[in-house]
């Protein structure tokens, strides 16, 4: 039997227009299908059944089948859209608490409850619960959850399957059920109780399980009574959603995998980062501590710049990515001492190689003092008798040899400034020469005397390059790693850290415009953190006052940013900083002209 050209056309009027249909292919597609199958069915087994009646089952069962098609359709839709959502997010709380708020939409459930599953625990920890009727927005950014977790293990250690959620997490399988008060196999004595005490009538509920790549389950997403569209009664949730709801709980775990996984890289790689500042540390007694000091006070540097409300930096506010960023950096900042010799970040005196030299030159001042001494007893006409007092002359020349060990012990400990004068009396020294085996030999050799005369610290010019060279060894080292693009100025911010604003600095003699923010932060930190550091071995550690004095002076002359100084000494910053420093050293101080008391903030 053949359709009538009416009947049939009155089946394809429910189908789009040519604008629909250009939209929806899949759709007509599959309208044209169910009309030809009719019109096949019709033709066999309907044989003297009028054309009209036949044509409004069609219409029926076309437009029923058009509903659930273009439902199910939407249904996909929101999944995509979802999916993107979740893939998108990089908040924590803010991702977990989309998983639910879109399942939720996605099946008009009034509630919603997430549990996580951590890697070692035997119980699922509540992580978000909403609920539309009673108001309740718990978990993320919301109201701390306090409620005890559920144990996916009884007392016994037995598995909990008389809870729902611990039986989904246990086998893996999704759970509809109708009306918990009526369901069998599980306890929902502490839903009834809830119930009880909020007014609240639980009734339908899916549980889903969330399954990470390795088909783990890492969490169970709890929704509570679906309600219908159009009238807004509680029905159960249909079983031909609960495959998409699978879905999109798949969705969800594979987000939430995925930003675990990257927490668990960045958390790897920034252990491992102050696992290296650490170990750099512990590479010299004398600099133990300098790399997590330097860290932390950038890091306090960066806080006061997004906390100013005036002046120039005002307008900048770095992100969580940026002051992860410059805190990197600031770890990795010495990164390349690893290849420097200890025996130069260890120098303690400027004679100090393996050992420090001035007990040999101690001993040729003695030879050369005993030499005199036999010179003198041999020239004289009548040798000094027992208990006779030394002549006034060997006193002297005793008290000029001690002179000159204690003056050449008090310029080995280095310090801040070695006079012309000191450095003129040490070449005069070196031209005394003592005998020994028959051969004059100098007092002081070229070498130490050179060390000698350095005129700041304990380093000698060649000896101070090769400490210098641990920027261009952190720039090298730290440019060959794949940073990720949030970090990728790590090297440059970690190599600038020497770098002065009137181009004087090394490595590459870097002026004011480029050098960027947070490298001038880095270098403040790590200037400031020299000079008051309590574990040089060449200087004890300055006086707050003398600290801030000899930063003024810095800034005068272009090697720091100014305004950067004054913005940490007028937030307050600095003495805050004073608090960390030794009792000694905490005095107050002036900068600009106008004293701060750091007495009045102990």
């Amino acid at each position: 039997m053949q359709l009538s050209p009416r009947a049939k056309g009155k089946i394809m009027d429910t189908l789009p227009d040519k604008a629909q249909i250009r939209r929806q292919p899949a759709v007509d597609l599959l309208m044209q299908k169910v009309v030809q199958g009719i019109e096949d069915y019709a033709g066999q087994a309907m044989v003297g059944v009028p054309a009209e009646v036949i044509a409004g089952l069609a219409d029926r069962v076309v437009r029923e089948v058009r509903e659930f098609s273009e439902g199910q359709g939407n249904h996909l839709y929101q999944l995509i859209k979802i999916g993107l959502g979740l893939s998108s997010e990089k908040n924590i709380d803010r991702l977990l608490e989309r998983i639910v708020r879109e399942a939720r939409n996605f099946t008009n459930a009034d509630g919603g409850t997430l549990y996580i599953k951590e890697d070692e625990r035997e119980a699922l920890d509540f992580a978000i619960v909403q609920n539309d009727s009673l108001g309740v927005f718990m978990g993320g950014r919301g109201e701390a959850i306090s409620w005890p977790s559920v144990p996916l293990r009884l007392a016994d250690n037995q598995e909990n399957h008389r809870n729902v959620s611990a039986h989904c997490a246990l086998t893996g399988e999704p759970v509809n059920i109708s009306d918990v008060y009526d369901a069998e196999g599980f306890d929902f004595q502490g839903t009834r109780d809830f119930d009880a005490s909020t007014g609240y009538r639980s009734c339908s509920m899916l549980v889903i399980p969330l399954r990470d790549h390795e088909d783990e389950v890492i969490g169970v997403l709890q929704l509570l009574n679906a309600k219908d569209r159009e009238t807004g009664a509680v029905v159960a949730f249909p079983e031909h959603e609960v495959g998409m709801i699978m879905s999109l709980a798949s969705q969800a775990a594979i987000a939430l995998t995925k930003m675990r996984l990257v927490r668990g890289l960045e958390t790897l790689l920034d252990a491992f980062v102050r696992t290296i500042g650490d170990a750099i540390d512990e590479k010299s007694p004398y600099t133990a501590g300098h790399v997590f000091r330097v860290a932390n006070l950038t890091e306090k540097i960066a806080l006061a710049v997004n906390n100013a409300t005036t002046g120039k930096f005002a307008p900048i506010s770095f992100n969580g990515d940026e002051l992860a960023e410059i805190r990197m950096a600031a770890w990795l900042h010495d990164v390349g001492k690893i290849t420097t010799p200890e025996h130069l970040m260890d120098k303690a005196t400027k004679l100090e190689t393996i050992f420090d030299r001035i007990e040999l030159v101690r001993h040729r001042v003695e030879i050369s003092r005993l030499n005199d001494e036999v010179a003198r007893l041999e020239n004289e006409p009548c040798p000094r008798k027992e208990g006779h007092p030394p002549s006034s002359r060997s006193v002297e020349k005793t008290e000029e040899w001690q002179e000159i060990i204690n003056f050449l012990d008090t310029i080995n400990l280095g310090g801040e400034g070695l006079s012309a004068d000191s450095i003129e009396k040490v070449q005069r020294l070196a031209r005394i020469t003592y005998a020994m085996s028959g051969m004059d030999m100098p007092l002081l050799a070229p070498d130490e005397v050179e060390n000698l005369c350095v005129q700041k610290g304990t380093l000698t010019e060649a000896e101070r390059k090769v400490m210098n060279h641990h920027v261009d060894m952190s720039i090298r080292m730290l440019e060959g790693l794949p940073f990720p693009k949030k970090l990728r100025n790590v090297p440059a911010y970690a190599g600038m850290h020497h770098e002065k604003l009137n181009g004087t600095g090394y490595p590459r003699g870097l002026a004011n415009g480029a050098i960027p923010l947070p490298a001038r932060m880095l270098s403040l930190a790590d200037v400031l953190e020299a000079l008051t550091a309590a574990d040089r071995p060449y200087k004890p550690g300055k006086m707050l006052s003398e600290a801030m004095s000899i930063l003024e002076e810095l800034v005068d002359q272009g090697d720091l940013d100014g305004e950067l100084c004054d913005l940490v000494v007028e937030s307050g910053l600095i003495a805050r900083f004073a608090q960390d420093l030794s009792e000694r050293q905490r005095d107050d101080f002036f900068w600009r002209g106008k004293r701060y008391f750091i007495s009045e903030t102990r």
